[in-house]
């Protein structure tokens, strides 16, 4: 479902070797099979493809070899370009990520993404299941023009704090609550303290 091969694509499209493409997930998620798959596609296709999922964890530290291990917000501060060529998703959390880091992002529009995600006015190279020559010039200008960078980061950011913010969060909570219960307010409990009281 992840749709890998359409990143090995693009990135090969844009015949630029100091392109990469690090892929930061464990090949479990797919299947082994599927990351053998990706790594033959990644040398027809001439790409420097990259399995990090070894280095990235829930929260840095060091492994047992004294090595480094990351978290995916590390990734997202570094990259160039996020890709999200998934075929199906249940909403798109790690979309939501890349946009908090003003990353841009090539999407591929799964279902999900129609209905709730693309209506709302965000500024995305999107493909729709195969990658085009016109989505290889978008991406082209995304990488070398900074300033059409900016504005579309910034952009989809603004718009991701619209309707996606932990402020509209909590407004829409508050009405669904109240819809249920005719309480008007908002009752915070702290869940790691037993005796805790309503806030």
């Amino acid at each position: 479902r992840k749709g890998i091969e359409h990143a090995i694509k693009l990135v090969g499209a844009l015949e630029d070797p100091k392109y990469k493409l690090v892929i930061s997930h464990d090949s479990g998620d797919e299947g082994h099979e599927y990351k053998g798959i990706l790594e033959e596609l990644a040398r027809e296709e001439k790409v420097d493809i990259r399995f990090v999922s070894s280095r990235v964890g829930e929260v840095r530290q060091q492994d047992s070899d004294s090595r480094k291990i990351y978290t995916l917000w590390d990734l997202y501060a570094h990259a160039d370009l996020v890709t999200y060529p998934s075929l199906y998703e249940g909403f798109g959390n790690a979309l939501l990520e890349a946009i908090y880091f003003r990353v841009p992002i090539i999407v591929n529009r799964y279902s999900i993404f129609q209905q709730d995600i693309e209506p709302k006015g965000f500024k995305f190279p999107m493909m729709d299941g195969f990658i085009t020559t016109d989505l290889v010039k978008q991406v082209q200008r995304i990488l070398q023009d900074p300033k059409h960078r900016y504005w579309m980061t910034n952009h989809n950011y603004e718009i991701a704090r619209r309707y996606f913010s932990y402020t509209i969060l909590r407004r829409n909570l508050q009405t669904l609550i109240t819809s249920l219960t005719g309480d008007s307010e908002m009752k915070a409990v702290d869940c790691n303290n037993s005796d805790s009281k309503p806030a």
